[in-house]
């Protein structure tokens, strides 16, 4: 905050009625060219508040009159948060890039998508750990097979994401974007203010102004958050490539392990088969798997005591 916006905001605390002074010395100013005189604002101050105004310095002789010290301070001071500027968030670009191992990681997500689609790599994945997790389900029944796999995919995946994202980062970008909201607003709210006082062309202007350049400002900025989704995807690629093989032996298992047929009783749902679709195309493996892994994950976040909330800086 300036000297002179210091001065204006003491004047204030001490004599409320100088705000409504101070308003009307500068739509005087606008209007006569940025300069007033006494005579001009009598009837809206008094003789008192208008030496204070020139013993502080608020007021300088211009060329014919008074001109107001430093217009955009005064401006400041007298809007509040005047051309409210956006906290000053350290976010380093190099603390969101991914390293070579992302990238690949991210790379062999997307081979393994094509299982989905193509038997030859579907029964490859579904045969090579039918090797590790034949014996699990030799041991149990699916349904146990299927809770066993979404306890260890929420595992992984709560400590994938506890390692690999920055919830910090995260909420240092989030709050450059609220900073930036909360901007506009404060600007909205200032201009209506001021066609409601019916402000001069000159002030509402300015204030149009103010908020076209804070409009371009969050629009720039958005263009910078493409690092806040870096961070947030970093560890799902991670996630994807441990999981996609899980959920292909378990897919392959119900095509040709023969589990496909077999019953299950499901609650809400009552008796049906895996492969029977339950909610629209969602089969019930699909949806028991999905039911299991929220609740284990969140279990699990309570017992290891993470908290994946963006934080500020």
């Amino acid at each position: 905050m300036t000297r002179t916006a210091e001065k204006i905001n003491a004047l204030v605390s001490e004599d409320s009625s100088m705000a409504a002074a101070l308003e009307a010395i500068r739509d005087e100013a606008d209007e006569n060219g940025g300069e007033v005189e006494w005579a001009d604002v009598r009837d809206d101050l008094t003789s008192g508040q208008w030496g204070r105004l020139i013993e502080k310095g608020v007021l300088v002789d211009g060329d014919e009159g008074f001109e107001i010290a430093d217009r955009e301070a005064f401006d400041e001071a007298l809007d509040g948060d005047g051309e409210a500027s956006v906290p000053d968030v350290d976010i380093d670009d190099n603390e969101t890039s991914w390293s070579q191992w992302d990238k690949t990681a991210a790379m062999g997500a997307v081979l393994l998508m094509v299982g989905y689609w193509l038997d030859p790599v579907q029964n490859t994945v579904g045969s090579t750990l039918d090797l590790v997790l034949g014996p699990l389900d030799t041991a149990l029944p699916f349904y146990a097979v299927i809770l066993s796999v979404a306890l260890l995919t929420g595992l992984y995946s709560t400590l994938l994401q506890a390692n690999l994202m920055n919830p910090e980062i995260i909420g240092k970008y989030q709050e450059r974007m609220k900073a930036m909201q909360d901007k506009q607003s404060d600007i909205k709210e200032r201009k209506q203010e001021a066609e409601e006082r019916g402000a001069s062309e000159a002030e509402i202007e300015r204030l149009e102004n103010e908020l076209e350049r804070a409009r371009e400002e969050q629009m720039e900025a958005m263009t910078e958050n493409i690092g806040m989704f870096k961070e947030q995807f970093r560890p799902m690629v991670w996630i994807m490539l441990f999981t996609i093989p899980l959920f292909l032996w378990m897919y392959w298992k119900i095509r040709a392990g023969g589990v496909g047929d077999s019953t299950v009783v499901m609650p809400l749902v009552g008796e049906t088969t895996w492969q029977s679709g339950v909610f629209g195309p969602m089969q019930a493996w699909i949806v028991w798997y999905f039911l299991c892994s929220m609740g284990f994950t969140q279990l699990l976040r309570k017992s290891l005591n993470i908290d994946m909330s963006p934080t500020g800086s």
